[in-house]
């Protein structure tokens, strides 16, 4: 136990506050996700057909807000930018308690996104200002290892409060991350000052002023083909999240309680065989990952198509889940291999722009698709899958090339003054 913790606390402490306050969203998307549709549906009296619309509001406001204060976190420092946006977000889901109806619902969920935008591409900029290169992919696993902790106590909370309303599991989520914002506040260091440091003086010659420095996935072509590639993987595979509550309650497979306890299911397997299959894979390429993912999550969508039955649907979570632990720490790794260290924060909100296209998109599509059959998201799913996942990993291929082709020039140029070094001491001998 004293080795354990004395290990633990030879770790940054800007990477393991990142990994906590992971875990306060993880929690409070846990708790969410899976009752708002439930809620909307039941308590709010929206339309099904309007669900989507509503989560595309708070993905809305990401999308929005990422272009314009996206890059923000590196010119005023981490710090202020996770604490705001933390307790921003944690108000707005507390404000969803008290609303009602389709156009009061819409402008909270669309102020939260604003403040959201910021929140996930941040804190992982300060876990790579604070920890090696090297280091990233095992520190981005923790990240998903973390997320997925909190999304296994965020449905089995929520599966508690909505016995007694569906609507109290917005007060558990926004609290969660609201004491999130007050943890940053009193324990996190700035981070800022280790990137700027590792950038030196090209930082003041590549500073740029106005939307292109907050916009680098269109300078950059690597980035904008990965992301591009990494939209259509995460739309067809948001199905699964979005669709699998209404599918089934309307089955009569699951109650609202055992839909989060589903999504629970899945959090659990993250949190256990994420560092595996990390581990197993390391030695892997990103076209062999994403093809994997891929190929798990066709399998997922081929059983919910065939049947709704409760063993289908664990099934089918437990195939995406594997397919997430696949692709997930690839995409932040490949995006900072390709980022400059000072503008880390702004490559990092680019790509949170696939996730709110994810968050956006997945629904609208998947419940528009639903609205239409039932089985047809599965259907549709399979062919976009499968071309995703091959453009996918070879866009991550070419990002993981560059950051191997850095490594290798930086030990070459190494070698001349170590042997210089060598020089000196003969001739000192």
């Amino acid at each position: 136990m004293t080795a354990t913790s004395s290990s633990w606390r030879g770790l940054p402490r800007p990477a393991l506050l990142g990994l906590f306050l992971f875990f306060c969203a993880g929690f409070a998307d846990g708790a969410l996700v899976p009752f708002f549709p439930l809620w909307a549906s039941s308590e709010a009296g929206i339309p099904v057909g309007v669900i989507g619309l509503l989560f595309g509001c708070y993905a809305g406001g990401e999308l929005l807000a990422a272009p314009l204060i996206g890059g923000i976190a590196d010119r005023v420092g981490r710090r202020p930018v996770l604490i705001l946006s933390s307790l921003g977000v944690g108000c707005g889901f507390i404000a969803l308690f008290f609303v009602h109806g389709v156009a009061a619902t819409a402008a909270v969920l669309l102020v939260t996104g604003i403040c959201e935008s910021v929140l996930h591409p941040t804190i992982l900029t300060a876990i790579a200002d604070a920890t090696e290169p090297a280091a990233h992919p095992r520190w981005f696993s923790l990240v998903r290892v973390s997320a997925g902790a909190g999304q296994i106590l965020g449905p089995a909370c929520g599966a508690l409060l909505a016995l007694i309303s569906l609507s109290a599991v917005f007060l558990a989520a926004g609290g969660v991350l609201i004491l999130g914002g007050i943890v940053m506040l009193v324990a996190l260091d700035e981070t800022i000052g280790s990137a700027r440091a590792a950038a030196g003086d090209r930082d003041d010659e590549q500073e740029e002023e106005g939307l292109g420095a907050l916009l680098p996935a269109f300078r950059d072509g690597r980035l904008a083909k990965l992301l591009a590639w990494l939209v259509l993987f995460e739309v067809a595979g948001n199905w699964i999240e979005a669709v699998i509550p209404l599918y089934a309650q309307d089955a009569g497979t699951l109650t609202p309680s055992g839909v989060g306890s589903l999504f629970a299911y899945a959090a659990v397997l993250t949190v256990g065989l994420q560092m595996l299959v990390s581990r197993f894979t390391e030695a892997r390429s990103a076209l062999w990952l994403t093809v994997s993912a891929g190929i798990s999550t066709i399998a997922s969508f081929m059983l919910l198509a065939a049947s709704p039955t409760g063993l289908a649907l664990i099934a089918a979570v437990s195939l995406c889940s594997v397919a997430q632990m696949l692709v997930g720490p690839l995409v932040p790794t490949a995006v900072n291999a390709l980022a400059p260290p000072a503008r880390r924060a702004s490559y990092m909100a680019a790509s949170s722009v696939a996730v709110d296209l994810k968050d956006s998109l997945g629904p609208s599509i998947g419940t528009a698709l639903y609205a239409l059959a039932p089985r047809l998201p599965w259907i549709v799913g399979i062919p976009l899958v499968a071309i995703a996942s091959l453009g996918l990993g070879a866009a991550i291929g070419r990002a993981r090339r560059r950051l191997d082709t850095a490594a290798s020039d930086a030990g070459t140029a190494l070698e001349p003054s170590m042997a210089q070094h060598g020089s000196v001491v003969e001739n000192y001998r």
